[in-house]
């Protein structure tokens, strides 16, 4: 994570982030592997291949996945048609991504792939793009052409507390967030939380 909003001067509490009016601190304890300056495209498609040395700051980590191995990623920013935001260019861009998803996927080192993508747009990053075979399951925030919408905002019932002037979280992330805290995940299926979140953000989502 990029890490430019709990001591950003704007937040009206400083140090802490909240992504629910009633929340707690969702910040404390976040492990951060890479922030500023590693955020790169570079470097996240390294850390999902599993290769240590085309990693550039950060802590090193990477996925070391194994071929038995289930792997989940979020993906939260701006986005525009074939794009992903990145805090640092080069973007992320479609065709890039899923190059590097099929290159994980030859070299046999997961099971079963899970993407969860926030950010305007962001069903192009796969609509007709994406291969069948790669046994990846994939929900986004909107399809190739819709934008993505916040929650819990100014003016919103619930509302931020008063001393916020933005909104909280997004609202597809908000809906699995959430639905996830309050079901045994061991129980509820990845197809049941998607129509949840379908259902809850008001607007169909890219499958």
């Amino acid at each position: 994570m990029y890490d430019d909003i709990a001591n950003n001067p704007l937040n009206p509490r400083p140090g802490v982030i909240i992504n629910h009016p009633e929340g707690e601190d969702v910040y404390a304890g976040v492990p951060k592997d890479y922030t500023g300056e590693a955020v790169t495209a570079k470097n996240f498609y390294a850390v999902l291949l599993g290769n240590k040395t085309a990693v550039t700051g950060g802590s090193k980590k990477v996925i070391d996945s194994k071929p038995n191995d289930h792997i989940f990623i979020y993906y939260s920013d701006h986005g525009g048609p074939g794009v992903l935001g990145m805090p640092n260019l080069p973007y992320l861009y479609a065709a890039d991504f899923i190059k590097v998803l099929q290159e994980k996927h030859a070299s046999n080192t997961y099971a079963k792939m899970v993407i969860y993508v926030e950010a305007c747009e962001s069903g192009s990053i796969f609509e007709g793009l994406m291969p069948a075979d790669l046994n990846i399951y994939v929900t986004t925030a909107s399809n190739a052409e819709e934008s993505s919408w916040g929650t819990y905002c100014p003016g919103m019932e619930p509302s931020p507390p008063s001393e916020y002037i933005t909104c909280l979280g997004d609202l597809y992330s908000i809906s699995w967030m959430e639905d996830s805290e309050t079901n045994n995940l061991k129980e509820e299926t990845i197809k049941k939380q998607y129509e949840v979140v379908k259902e809850a953000n008001l607007r169909h989502e890219q499958i």
